[in-house]
């Protein structure tokens, strides 16, 4: 998986108080990442760009 490049950007729901907070960078054209902003060099989960839009159109339409 290739995330050279990546733009990474914190969940809107993130709360600023030390709170689980999601990262994703979706900047990429064949992989969207979503990482642990607690542990930025640790592991990421890589998805299709397809699968990942499903996948927020999903959970907002929840």
């Amino acid at each position: 998986m290739e995330l050279t490049g990546a733009v990474w950007r914190k969940s809107s729901r993130s709360n600023g108080h030390g709170g689980d907070c999601v990262e994703v960078a979706d900047n990429l054209t064949e992989v969207v990442g979503v990482r642990d902003s607690k542990d930025p060099t640790g592991p990421v989960l890589a998805f299709e760009p397809g699968a990942w839009r499903s996948f927020v159109r999903a959970v907002k339409n929840r």
